[in-house]
Formats: structure tokens, C-alpha cells, sequence
């Protein structure tokens, strides 16, 4: 993800309500991006590095963060309608990756620096 949509993303909050999700600018509140096409009913939402995960009605979507756009769904046919529980593996935003990178850098570039003194 570029760092410029690692910014973004990190100042956005996001929202599922009946069906829609929307991402709001945290510092004003207002709606930088809406979608409509999903499903209506009761939204979970989880926000995995660079995609946004979205289920409602039964119904699984994947979501540009910076965007809203759908990048793919699945109806997850044959597995019943309710709340849904999202987890992943990453737990990590793009920001402490991108963060956790530079610190990274920066102290092998401190050895090196202290290896050839």
C-alpha cells in the first residue's frame, strides 16, 4: 500500500449501519467515502492491513479502504445469516508495519555505522 493511502487510512474511522459502511474523516466526522451496494442488516467490520472486511446477511465483502470500492465478495452460500466474528493473522495496521520497517532500518544502519568505527 502506498504511504500516502497508509496516511489516509489512518485518518479514517469506519462505520456499519443497515447495510452501509462509510468511512469518516477522525478529525471532523464528515463522510469521506460511502457505499451502498452492500447487503442490508447488521454490518461487522475489520480493517486488515490493506483491505477493509465486511460481513452482513450472510454475505462476506472485501473493501478498499481508501475508497469503498468492492473488491470481491462471496455469499458464503449455505452458511446462515447472524453476527459475524472476524479475525486475522496480520494484526498489525499498515502504519506500525510501515513504523516498525524505518525502526528496523535504522537500527541495521546504526550497526553497520558501529561495526566500521
Amino acid at each position: 500500500m502506498p504511504i500516502d493511502d497508509v496516511l489516509l487510512v489512518n485518518q479514517l474511522v469506519f462505520v456499519g449501519l443497515n447495510g452501509y459502511v462509510a468511512a469518516l474523516d477522525r478529525g471532523t466526522g464528515e463522510i469521506v467515502w460511502s457505499n451502498n451496494q452492500l447487503r442490508g442488516g447488521y454490518v461487522t467490520l475489520m480493517l486488515d492491513g490493506d483491505r477493509l472486511m465486511v460481513s452482513t446477511n450472510g454475505f462476506m465483502y472485501c473493501l478498499d479502504p481508501c475508497s469503498g470500492r468492492i473488491l470481491w465478495h462471496n455469499p458464503m452460500t449455505g452458511y446462515g445469516y447472524g453476527v459475524t466474528s472476524l479475525a486475522s493473522v496480520r494484526g498489525q495496521s499498515p502504519a506500525l508495519a510501515q513504523a516498525a520497517a524505518e525502526t528496523e532500518a535504522a537500527a541495521a544502519s546504526t550497526a553497520v555505522i558501529a561495526g566500521s568505527s
